[in-house]
């Protein structure tokens, strides 16, 4: 439920009704909004009496939610959600790219591809430092190295950094360094790193599992807002089907259906979905088509050599033909919603 305050609405009379949901036994969530603050009631057992809220001073109106993710929900929260980072925005009226290789794999080679991205129109830089691989035997990552690796290419570059956190022991670490905290599609139902990633004050891009859908995927970004940390993006990476010529099939339905339902900012990881790096740049165009917030693409200024991902990873002139093709779509269908 969703009690929803006046326009001039104190914070005295904020904290009021804040008092009365708790003193039922709720959990109340306050929501600041463009005009007016409304406050989500979280952990009702059954339905709640809204006559009682009513009644409270500067109370507008209650409003029941019906989806069972609640805090994401757009029902919750009309207008779109913006995630700040640094100077970078990601969300309403902004198309935001976030490129790198797929691992850190060394401190030259980092900042070469990071010089050759954000030259070409990268906003944020992507590397991986903890690598959870399908095969043990696979390189996996360089750890807390890779982490300072990535805090040298923010301070030379000015780009803010987005890694993984593979699992909760390792999340203070990532979280030390780094400016976006992912959350993988492997990992994006394992509760324990899903809450820890709520009562951190970093973003969190959380990535669809595999097999999860869409309401589970919003449902584990529910559980990041539910700790206290709004600032979450969600990313569509593709799902596992019975398709071989690609990696996996990217849903680019989701696109649509997620801004619809919830006022979180959706990118797309175009390379994790294709697998091969000629289905990369169409994968990419298509979802800025769509309507996405922005990208996650792989590159590496030498693929051929990458430890990890290179087959899917765009040569940098790839990438920066890529970087015009997205804009001009971009431009065209903002131009066609006015």
């Amino acid at each position: 439920m969703l009690v929803v305050m006046k326009k001039n609405a104190t914070s005295e009379q904020i904290e009021a009704a804040v008092g009365a949901i708790e003193q039922k036994g709720f959990t109340a969530r306050p929501i600041p909004g463009g005009e007016r603050v409304a406050i989500c009631i979280l952990h009702n057992k059954g339905p709640v009496d809204a006559s009682f809220f009513m009644q409270l001073p500067a109370v507008k109106e209650v409003i029941a939610v019906t989806r069972p993710f609640k805090l994401v929900s757009r029902e919750s929260r009309a207008h779109d959600t913006v995630v700040e980072v640094g100077d970078v925005l990601i969300g309403n009226g902004h198309l935001t790219v976030m490129a790198g290789p797929c691992a850190i794999e060394s401190e030259s080679g980092a900042l070469a591809i990071a010089a050759l991205v954000k030259e070409r129109g990268a906003r944020i830089f992507r590397g991986g430092a903890f690598k959870p691989r399908t095969s043990p035997y696979s390189f996996q990552g360089l750890g807390e190295e890779g982490l300072k690796i990535l805090a040298k290419v923010r301070a030379e570059t000015g780009m803010p950094v987005v890694s993984e956190a593979i699992d909760h022991e390792v999340f203070d670490l990532v979280e030390q360094y780094v400016d976006i905290v992912q959350i993988g599609a492997r990992n994006m139902q394992n509760f324990s790193l899903l809450r820890r990633a709520g009562k951190s004050r970093k973003p969190v891009l959380l990535k669809r599992g595999m097999a999860a859908t869409i309401e589970e995927w919003l449902m584990a970004a529910e559980y990041i807002m539910e700790g206290g940390n709004d600032k979450v993006i969600l990313c569509e990476r593709g799902v596992r089907t019975f398709a071989n010529h690609s990696r996996n099939t990217l849903d680019l339905s989701a696109i649509p259906v997620v801004r619809q339902e919830s006022h979180l900012p959706v990118i797309v990881d175009p390379s994790h979905a294709a697998g091969f790096r000629d289905q990369v740049v169409p994968l990419a165009r298509a979802a800025v088509a769509v309507g996405c917030h922005g990208l996650i693409v792989e590159v590496h200024n030498e693929p051929e050599k990458a430890l990890s991902d290179g087959a899917q990873s765009l040569y940098p002139d790839q990438f920066a033909d890529l970087c015009g093709q997205i804009a001009a779509i971009s431009n065209l269908t903002r131009a066609s919603m006015h």
